[in-house]
């Protein structure tokens, strides 16, 4: 019996280690290799509450895309902020859109392309197709083809650049074939992604950089600083193979 015992505790111990372990390196920022991912950018809204770009300027971030509208109607109130102070600390800017299943996409065009400025350069759209947080319809593979592609269309054409998606692993695996070969976003968490065909990795979502207050995305560029010029280069039409032969 007291062998069970002090096995049972060395067991419990040694598990009771491993989470300790595993919720250390996931909380602590994990950073890609530098030399293959070298330009560094995070992706923010108005949960970031106030921020002071120029120190996140200054603490190796380079891009930022922000959230600009939900829905078709939805503004995120701290995206004309965002936009124009990380605009003026030097960092490559661009807006992204979250898409919902309950309005057409047609409407949710027209509530970005209203929102989002053209007269300066941007990074390319973003389309953020996801689960989490949206309505409860789930659209079907060819229901969403339709609407994404209702709001891509008018998106494209205003802001003369390939839209990139950023699509989590549900939305990613029930409308696969509606985002193959276009340019992706993608998430994983302190992982490598286990394919190259993408723009941006996710790869935290609890990091911190210097003049935010609390957690923040981390993201990494596909490429180097060439590829981030490129990508904010004033708006002309940027075709999805030129963009992920980058």
């Amino acid at each position: 019996m007291n062998n069970r015992i002090v096995l049972w505790g060395a067991a419990s111990l040694i598990l009771a280690c491993l989470v300790a372990a595993g919720g250390y390196f996931y909380f602590q920022p994990f950073s890609p290799d530098r030399g293959q991912y070298p330009v560094r950018g995070i992706d923010v809204s108005h949960h970031q509450r106030q921020i002071d770009w120029r120190r996140v300027a200054a603490d190796d971030v380079a891009f930022a895309v922000i959230k600009a509208t939900e829905g078709g109607d939805h503004v995120d109130d701290a995206f004309a902020a965002n936009l124009r102070e990380a605009r003026a600390a030097g960092l490559a800017v661009g807006a992204y859109h979250f898409f919902t299943f309950c309005r057409p996409g047609a409407d949710q065009a027209k509530n970005f392309i209203s929102v989002v400025p053209r007269d300066q350069p941007l990074l390319p759209p973003v389309v953020d197709i996801e689960f989490v947080g949206n309505c409860p319809l789930r659209p079907s593979p060819e229901e969403l083809n339709v609407e994404l592609s209702a709001f891509l269309g008018p998106v494209e054409a205003a802001f003369g650049k390939t839209a990139i998606l950023y699509v989590t692993d549900g939305a990613a695996q029930a409308y696969a074939g509606q985002i193959a070969g276009r340019p992706r976003w993608v998430r994983s968490l302190a992982l490598q992604p286990s394919h190259d065909d993408w723009i941006y990795w996710q790869y935290h979502d609890r990091g911190r950089v210097d003049g935010i207050s609390g957690d923040v995305d981390l993201n990494v560029l596909q490429g180097g600083q060439e590829t981030l010029t490129t990508l904010f280069a004033a708006p002309e039409s940027i075709s999805s193979e030129t963009l992920l032969s980058r």
